[in-house]
């Protein structure tokens, strides 16, 4: 089956097995499901590589998982128009919807400039985490789940830490429900913990975002991280504004790159030799970054024309990532490759 882990080439005409992970932040992930929209594409039109799995956080987790879900349904195109669907579905496209929105990201830049006081999720009704809820059990079957997922299938893993416990959770295929996403994507200062079995969750942000661990432990050749948040910024922030904005990025990135870098020691370690081939494998690192520098309260954002200029960046991110993609696993690992619009 084109684009799926399950395809068995041997030997040095085997597909490359490719992991991606999906960072978290709100509605700048429509950047994220413009490319794996042209990813998938990709996987299903020419087979130039298999998808071992996903991983994701917050916004980047429902992006993973409706792009993961379209291959356990057997099509690449199905997770295409999943992706569609939903962000067309999550935009305000009417005139309450709009206004709504408008008066939510007022508020937000209001907050942020301490000029209207923050309340509790706690002491507001619950709406927009009973709204998503709706959007995501009307895209995905979440019950069909446990059937889907097995041996030679691709995986997906959604981060989400523990509030009472301290700890970050990956949880995994057959374990995927609409509360381990609503626990993703629960951010503290908006939604309410989630509580899944025992534990009270709220997202990923905070430890993993994405997970990074568990898709090297798939064995992919290389790892495609879509990554919302930039790594650096030219100036030294100094208003009270740009101040949080580059607090919201950092609080976002900085497990990331802790995640990657034990990934790059480890191949210098086997390039060197210093570590014996056979536990370990050397994974190749490829990043595809929006390269809009947009505000903390964007991520709010629903203006579909917004969102609709995000996928678009995705999806051109990735075209031109693939175009000059060779796949050839015959080549050294060297350091990660960026790619933005």
């Amino acid at each position: 089956m084109g684009g799926c882990a399950d395809a068995g080439e041997a030997g040095a005409a085997r597909l490359p097995r490719i992991a991606i992970a999906c960072q978290g932040g709100g509605s700048h992930t429509a950047f994220t499901a413009g490319v794996l929209q042209q990813l998938l594409a990709a996987a299903g039109a020419d087979g130039r590589f298999t998808i071992a799995g996903f991983s994701g956080s917050s916004g980047g987790a429902i992006c993973a998982l409706l792009a993961w879900y379209g291959l356990l349904l057997g099509s690449p195109a199905e997770g295409v128009r999943l992706l569609e669907d939903f962000w067309h579905d999550n935009a305000a496209e009417t005139l309450p919807d709009q206004l709504l929105n408008e008066f939510v990201l007022g508020s937000a830049r209001l907050r942020d400039h301490l000029l209207l006081p923050e309340l509790s999720p706690y002491d507001v009704p619950n709406w927009g985490q009973d709204q998503l809820r709706s959007l995501l059990e009307w895209h995905v079957e979440f019950e069909r789940i446990p059937q889907l997922t097995g041996p030679g299938r691709p995986s997906l893993f959604v981060g989400a830490v523990d509030v009472l416990a301290g700890c970050a959770r990956s949880f995994r295929d057959a374990e995927i429900t609409v509360a381990t996403l609503l626990a993703s994507t629960a951010t503290p200062t908006l939604f309410r913990a989630v509580r899944v079995g025992a534990g009270h969750y709220w997202d990923g942000l905070f430890t993993q975002n994405p997970p990074i661990r568990e898709l090297a432990a798939l064995a992919p050749d290389e790892l495609w991280v879509v990554q919302i948040n930039p790594r650096s910024t030219p100036e030294l922030p100094r208003t009270l504004d740009a101040i949080r904005d580059r607090h919201g990025e950092l609080a976002g990135h900085l497990a990331l790159e802790q995640a990657l870098g034990t990934i790059e020691l480890v191949n210098r370690l086997l390039a060197s030799g210093e570590l014996a081939p056979g536990r370990f494998r050397p994974i190749r690192v490829h990043r595809l970054q929006l390269a809009r520098t947009l505000d903390h309260a964007a991520k709010r954002d629903r203006n579909p024309a917004f969102l609709r200029g995000l996928m678009r960046e995705g999806r051109q991110v990735a075209a031109a990532f693939l175009e000059g993609w060779s796949g050839d696993l015959r080549k050294p690992v060297a350091a990660d490759r960026e790619l933005s619009a």
